[in-house]
């Protein structure tokens, strides 16, 4: 017994001294993906507006955006902005680059839950807003945009969660997030289940708190509606 004893207290005295790097490298993942949830939302909206717009000219940019995005690979997209946008005079760090790419391939995604969530508003209300000597814009803010929102949020935090777990395809734009950390230790320790299970639990733990969070905001905004209501 004390041989397992002192067997696992050696184990977690090695594993040990790696952990604030691995908490470090988690920081970089939550600031990848604030960076890449806020892009893609800007995005996501700008291309939802312009799909749903009654001129052409705003519809068929738009379209071809969340066509081309959609139907090609994410870690594509990302070696075309770090690797190929040099070669037109853009070249930015792996960070940025890696931000970019992830914030502009959901926002393609988040488009198409926003028109969705707008489709599911009765055209009426908009009308009847309208009527009432409302501008567009402020009935969207006002009317519109509140009723969205309750109804997208389990979509749009599933896509963050998804965006989460893509940041470790910035591993191989050389980000030294919790995968690429996860692999330089592997490579000098020769202990790849060790660090991989670390890794996927730090993974699975930002995972679950993100989506406690949009539990939490789902009843929320849930509560508020039916007491408007």
């Amino acid at each position: 017994m004390s041989e397992f004893f002192n067997l696992a207290m050696n184990y977690w005295s090695t594993i040990n001294t790696y952990i604030p790097g691995f908490l470090k490298a988690s920081l970089i993942v939550l600031e990848l993906t604030v960076g890449t949830v806020l892009l893609s939302w800007v995005c996501g909206m700008i291309a939802a507006l312009c799909k749903s717009s009654r001129f052409k000219i705003l519809q068929y940019p738009s379209r071809f955006y969340i066509w081309f995005i959609r139907g090609t690979p994410t870690l594509i997209q990302i070696f075309i902005v770090y690797f190929g946008f040099p070669q037109l005079g853009l070249k930015f760090s792996p960070f940025v680059a890696g931000v970019l790419a992830l914030g502009v391939n959901s926002g393609a995604y988040v488009a198409e839950i926003i028109r969705a969530g707008l489709s599911a508003i009765h055209f009426g209300q908009m009308e009847s807003a309208r009527a009432l000597g409302m501008s567009y814009f402020l009935a969207m803010r006002r009317i519109i945009l509140p009723q969205v929102v309750r109804i997208i949020i389990p979509p749009i935090t599933n896509e963050a969660i998804t965006m989460l777990k893509n940041t470790s395809l910035l591993s191989t734009i050389t980000v030294y997030e919790l995968t690429l950390y996860a692999q330089v230790l592997i490579a000098r320790t020769f202990r790849p289940f060790d660090f991989y299970i670390i890794a996927a639990i730090l993974y699975l733990t930002m995972v679950s708190i993100l989506t406690t969070l949009s539990n939490k905001m789902e009843k929320r905004f849930g509560l508020a509606y039916e007491q408007e209501s």
